[in-house]
């Protein structure tokens, strides 16, 4: 789907529906060809694709992957869990990168931008989780160099990578979420819109979900080592067949995968045909999806997705 927006400020917007992806008479392969048109090109595919596929159930809707500290982290960083091995990492990304301080009308909010500001294809947004900060998200060397790699993934396709700060896991930390997002969307109307929501940071992923503008505006979310929320059957996000991809380590002792695991399958149970998926790293713990999560594999998917 391809949306404008019209903003009067937090919490009141007008939505305009500007082209409709599956509209009357358009043939499967006209979105088949879109969805290939929207596809990542790869980066550093061989480095970063999942490890051996222990199983998988429902055409790759549950599937459990292969993870071995002893080569996903000792043989990938040069310091085990502080800075990856040069050949995950290529640091020229940082030519595009600028840390911004946003004036809106619910304060300012500091963020990094990394790529295309205006016009961008596709923009994919980060959320830190307890502790953490918009630093994370741009560092480069942390979690085997995942980040740098989504970095590198949004500037070769034309998109923009946002890391922000925001105030609590609360309704004052999405409402300065959803002013960063006015902000982008607004200047790039068309970009499906990812985001991606580490541990606790899952509580504004779930909010945005919920947001009768924000939630259908989505391209997807990817909820990593992070909860649940009973109510998003309820959502605005729901409704609109946003694609859900879960990931998550089979260790995880913040938040069990069992939980995590429950709540996909009554996903799945309360519609069948729901675009979500759920990627559980055996023996990984909390912060293994963050290290081991394919982006370019995952966004494909939920960009691939029809509604």
């Amino acid at each position: 789907m391809r949306f404008a927006f019209s903003w009067g400020g937090i919490g009141s917007a007008v939505l305009v529906l500007t082209g409709v992806l599956a509209s009357a008479g358009q043939t499967q392969a006209q979105a088949q060809a879109q969805a290939q048109a929207q596809a990542l090109k790869p980066f550093k595919d061989d480095l970063f694709a999942y490890p051996a596929i222990l199983s998988s159930e429902g055409g790759d809707r549950h599937r459990v992957v292969d993870y071995s500290e002893a080569r996903d982290i000792d043989q990938r960083d040069e310091v085990p869990e502080r800075r990856a091995r040069r050949q995950f990492v290529s640091t020229g990304v940082r030519k595009v990168q600028e840390d911004i301080a946003l004036e809106t009308g619910i304060g300012t909010i500091r963020h990094f931008a990394v790529g295309k500001p205006d016009g961008a294809a596709i923009i994919t947004m980060y959320l830190h989780g307890q502790g953490g900060s918009r630093n994370q998200g741009v560092d480069d060397f942390t979690f085997g160099g995942n980040f740098n790699r989504i970095k590198n993934l949004m500037v070769a396709n034309r998109g923009l990578y946002l890391s922000p700060d925001f105030s609590d896991f609360g309704d004052r930390g999405a409402a300065e979420i959803t002013a960063l997002l006015h902000h982008y969307a607004g200047r790039s109307p068309e970009a499906p819109i990812i985001v991606a929501c580490g541990s606790m940071g899952g509580a504004l992923c779930w909010k945005l979900a919920r947001d009768p503008v924000i939630g259908p505006r989505l391209g997807g979310l990817l909820l990593l080592g992070s909860l649940s929320d009973k109510n998003f059957s309820t959502s605005a996000a729901f409704h609109a067949r946003v694609p859900v991809v879960f990931g998550h380590g089979g260790s995880d002792k913040v938040f069990p995968v069992d939980g995590q695991e429950r709540f996909f399958r009554s996903i799945t149970a309360k519609a069948p045909d729901y675009p979500t998926r759920f990627v559980r790293f055996q023996t990984g713990t909390h912060g293994t999806p963050i290290r081991m999560t394919d982006w370019r594999a995952e966004i494909n998917w939920m960009l691939a997705q029809s509604r």
